[in-house]
């Protein structure tokens, strides 16, 4: 066992991503305390041996808050703190605190009923996408194409059993490329950009996108700087898109994967965010 720096990894399964971040710390002498969120429980009293930083990995948003929530309250630092999972988990959220720092993003509307959605749809136009307010990989997004398709969507959504289906998360359809942009952001750094391509309006690598490098030219590295910060910065990965002629941000993502990215840049991003947990130790 290292003798050397401890953080701690918050985990649901060991992905690649997390395969990636346990050798970096490895090659690094860092020793990794694991908490996997089918097992770890949390009392009111402040356990012992607790590291100094929790890397916030679980795939379950719900997880990934309230066990933020829980080592904030023992005074463990958590990538990401949980205001920031809080925030850039709920697009409705994002969108508002984007559109407060003058960020350009898809025209959005909200709506909390499926009369009120319908006309927030018609306000959009058609084609408009329809998104659930929290959610990531491209579940349950659909693109509504006319009113019947509207209808349908709806109707589906309201028997939809979570409360979140209830609020109406409507946005424009942007005519891209046949891509989307993804840069992930360290801290206050770009440490990779990557364009995803595919043949579906959903260009998710999850989905089978394929993944390119993108060049880090200063409209992209300034607006996902000021994307990451407007959300409270830390590990994040954001989500843009080319809308005639100009940039648009339409997504933030809180607890990130990056193998596509790695891959496609052959930038070592396990270890930009290992270095960044322990700097965050050290403050």
């Amino acid at each position: 066992m290292s003798s050397g720096p401890s953080l701690g990894l918050f985990l649901t399964i060991v992905r690649p991503e997390e395969k990636a971040i346990l050798a970096a710390a490895e090659s690094r002498g860092v020793r990794l305390v694991r908490f996997d969120d089918r097992d770890v429980t949390f009392g009111l009293e402040r356990p012992e041996g607790l590291p100094p930083v929790v890397l916030n990995r679980s795939v379950s948003h719900t997880r990934a808050v309230y066990a933020g929530r829980c080592f904030e309250h023992y005074g463990v630092r958590t990538v990401n703190e949980p205001d920031v999972l809080e925030l850039a988990g709920d697009k409705v959220r994002t969108s508002l605190r984007l559109a407060e720092r003058g960020i350009p993003t898809p025209r959005t509307i909200v709506a909390l009923s499926p009369e009120a959605a319908t006309k927030a749809i018609e306000a959009i136009g058609y084609p408009a996408v329809l998104k659930p307010a929290v959610g990531s990989w491209g579940r349950l997004l659909a693109k509504v194409d006319d009113p019947a398709s509207a209808e349908q969507i709806l109707e589906h959504k309201e028997a939809l059993p979570s409360p979140i289906h209830s609020v109406f998360y409507v946005q424009e359809f942007v005519e891209k490329p046949g891509r989307d942009l993804r840069a992930f952001v360290v801290g206050d750094t770009v440490v990779g950009a990557m364009y995803r391509r595919s043949d579906d309006w959903r260009t998710n690598a999850a989905r089978g996108a394929v993944a390119e490098p993108a060049p880090l030219g200063p409209e992209l590295t300034e607006l996902a700087v000021r994307a990451a910060q407007a959300v409270g910065g830390g590990v994040l990965a954001v989500d843009l898109m080319e809308r005639r002629g100009e940039l648009v941000v339409h997504e933030v993502n809180p607890t990130p994967e990056f193998k596509a990215l790695q891959g496609a840049t052959g930038v070592d991003v396990a270890g930009r965010i290992v270095d960044y947990a322990l700097e965050v130790a050290r403050r």
